[in-house]
């Protein structure tokens, strides 16, 4: 085996033996619900239905190709969290033998190479877009672009020559970009990359650096720089269209400048020294001098990256690489509520760990430092950063834990404390969650968020009155929170207060067309006050915005099959929505089998009803779900006896569904 096979063999192993840990963990509650766990359509696999909702906006982004990643690990996986993961740290695996092709391509330096790679691979800066299955983005999109480049880096070597496959290779790389594109919009600088690349190490440009030499590289990327303008525009939109986008209000515009400094410093710190990483860092107030010590330095590095340009163009090459590809996320759109993140830095560290690697080689070369003893310094770097990386490993083992760790590590996190707060609510640790969520109050106590949350636990727990209290709170702070007014429109049906949760309802709908709670919470609203024929409307419409909704799909087609109004009911069209329902979830849901077995029933077909209770039974029992085992066992008695199930809806509960 060559040096070159023998190291990518090794760099592979030990890249998944330091993340193997992470093929125990779950699922955290923090994006991975959005994007698998509480997503339908995801969850159902690779469907036509769900590959034409990829390509729509969704989580405030469009990320089709990503998407679609995540429905195939649920085709072949399910919510095996453990391959989900696997998956993800494979791609990390790959992409770290596609960064060392690409700098050995680049510069014909092995070790060099490899050093850079390694650190690549195991930085503990990294952990985050590894461990968090949501970052799938992260390390598919990445995949594609070292793909994107090293096909450039074929077509430009074939180009030298007019060799006819270097058009090809052009092709190849801007497919490559577009499907990069796909997974993750953080590629658009990718073109001005290619650009650097031009003038290192592939030293495309001219002695002289004429201006018509860079015109005509520029002109040459033309089609990368369409590709990057279209995402953009659709990004934006996207972002915008979901309330991601913070205002100038929210975030003015001199903290957002001040902040840039400040994030690009704290990155290269955590790049020498990975300590205090966690998975959400606040907007905290910035100091005056810390903006003006990190402007000074970074002045300082870009003044000594130009002024050895000519001796070391790498230093400048990956300076700029490193820029250049923070630009989308460093916070001039800020987008959530992040001073930064440990995931923005997946790709653009690239570009200082090559600079640092040769840099090493060059310095050793002219301080005539022996190789054993470089040797040694790189391996203790390397060993360092495989034990940190296991140590912030250990810190995702779950939601607790992570947030835990977010709070112990940063200062004045509300989002840390509120997350740590829902967390604790859902391993049934109710009294601490109350501690976190008035922690995050106490924070900041102008967060709607935080009242609705706290509003939800005091409902649970019995506490209607300081619920209501909540509710009004949040909505004083936000007149425009839609998962407030729907949650306090909920708590007012449960008081008999429909008038009051009718508003509530209304405001949400104006607020927010797009969602489907507020008809269908309408809808059942309305049921409970027997008013089954108006409630149809509502829940046709809540269909209507949202038609591959399980939940929804499988409730109406329980009214329509069972209601004991005739007028309600209508057999065919319940057959249809309790269908399609079980098409999305995959035919696992003990709840969609056992709507498609009233709406059998409804349209006398007993037999069909009898085998679809019983494989809801069946899968009721495997679930443990014992309450609705006995349900389902009186309606399959029913369906043998050739009669359908009824029922009046002004009993249910009014939250039969989770609270936003």
């Amino acid at each position: 085996m060559s040096r070159p096979r023998f190291i990518a063999l090794l760099l592979v192993l030990g890249t998944l033996a330091v993340y193997l840990p992470a093929a125990h963990y779950g699922f955290t509650l923090y994006d991975d619900s959005d994007y698998i766990t509480e997503n339908p359509v995801v969850e159902n696999g690779l469907t036509w239905a769900g590959f034409k909702w990829a390509f729509a906006w969704h989580a405030c982004n469009w990320h089709p190709l990503t998407w679609l990643s995540h429905m195939a690990d649920c085709q072949f996986f399910g919510l095996n969290a453990g391959w989900h993961h696997s998956v993800n740290g494979m791609f990390h695996a790959a992409n770290s033998i596609l960064l060392l092709l690409l700098l050995l391509r680049w510069t014909n330096a092995l070790w060099p190479s490899a050093f850079a790679a390694a650190l690549f691979a195991w930085h503990p800066l990294h952990v985050e877009s590894v461990v968090w299955i949501a970052e799938r983005k992260d390390v598919l999109s990445t995949f594609f672009a070292l793909l994107t480049l090293l096909a450039y880096t074929r077509f430009v070597e074939g180009a030298k020559f007019q060799s006819p496959k270097s058009k090809v290779f052009y092709a190849v790389a801007l497919l490559m970009f577009a499907l990069g594109l796909m997974a993750k919009p953080m590629l658009v600088t990718l073109p001005f990359v290619m650009l650097l690349l031009d003038y290192w190490p592939l030293k495309r440009f001219e002695v002289q650096y004429s201006v018509f030499s860079i015109q005509s590289l520029a002109m040459e990327k033309i089609p990368f720089f369409a590709l990057s303008a279209a995402s953009c525009v659709i990004t934006f939109l996207a972002q915008h269209r979901g309330g991601a986008v913070a205002t100038l209000e929210n975030v003015p515009l001199h903290y957002r400048l001040e902040n840039v400094p400040l994030a690009i410093a704290g990155y290269l710190l955590k790049m020498i020294y990975p300590a205090h990483l966690a998975i959400f860092y606040p907007l905290n107030p910035l100091s005056r001098l810390k903006v003006a010590v990190a402007v000074i330095a970074l002045v300082a590095i870009f003044w000594l990256v130009w002024r050895v340009r000519h001796s070391c163009q790498y230093w400048l090459v990956g300076w700029l690489w490193f820029l250049g590809t923070l630009v989308p996320v460093i916070g001039l759109v800020q987008v959530g509520g992040a001073a930064m993140a440990d995931r923005y830095t997946y790709f653009p560290t690239i570009g200082i760990f090559l600079a640092v690697a040769l840099g090493v080689r060059d310095g050793a070369e002219r301080f005539q430092i022996s190789k054993p003893i470089v040797g040694a310094i790189a391996g203790l770097v390397l060993a360092a950063c495989l034990v940190l990386t296991h140590d912030q490993l250990n810190c995702w083992r779950d939601d607790i834990t992570l947030f835990r760790h977010a709070i112990a590590v940063t200062k004045n996190n509300d989002t840390a404390h509120l997350n740590l707060g829902f967390a604790l609510e859902k391993a049934g640790r109710k009294t601490e969650a109350l501690d976190e969520y008035r922690a995050a109050l106490k924070l900041k106590p102008n967060r709607a968020e935080t009242h609705n949350n706290l509003a939800n636990l005091l409902d649970d727990t019995g506490h209607p009155n300081e619920a209501l209290a909540e509710y009004q709170e949040a909505l004083r702070i936000n007149p425009n929170h839609v998962a407030s007014h729907n949650n306090y429109g909920t708590l007012l049906v449960e008081l008999g207060r429909f008038n009051e949760a009718m508003i509530q309802y209304a405001s949400a709908a104006r607020l927010d067309p797009a969602d489907w709670h507020p008809p269908f919470l309408t809808g059942k609203a309305l049921l409970k006050q027997g008013r089954d024929s108006e409630a149809l409307s509502y829940f046709r419409q809540a269909v209507q915005v949202d038609p591959n909704s399980p939940g929804v799909l499988t409730y109406l087609a329980q009214v329509l099959a069972s209601d004991e109004n005739p007028q309600v009911r209508d057999g065919n069209h319940a057959l249809a929505m309790a269908a399609k329902a079980n098409d999305l979830t995959g035919d696992v849901q003990p709840a969609m089998f056992d709507a498609l077995a009233m709406a059998y029933a409804e349209v006398g077909q007993f037999t069909n009803a009898q085998q679809a209770a019983a494989y809801a039974l069946k899968l009721a029992k495997a679930y443990g779900m014992t309450n609705d085992v006995a349900v389902i066992q009186q309606r399959l008695q029913l369906y043998k006896n050739h009669q359908p199930f009824r029922q009046s809806f002004t009993n249910t509960p009014a939250n039969g569904f989770p609270k936003n």
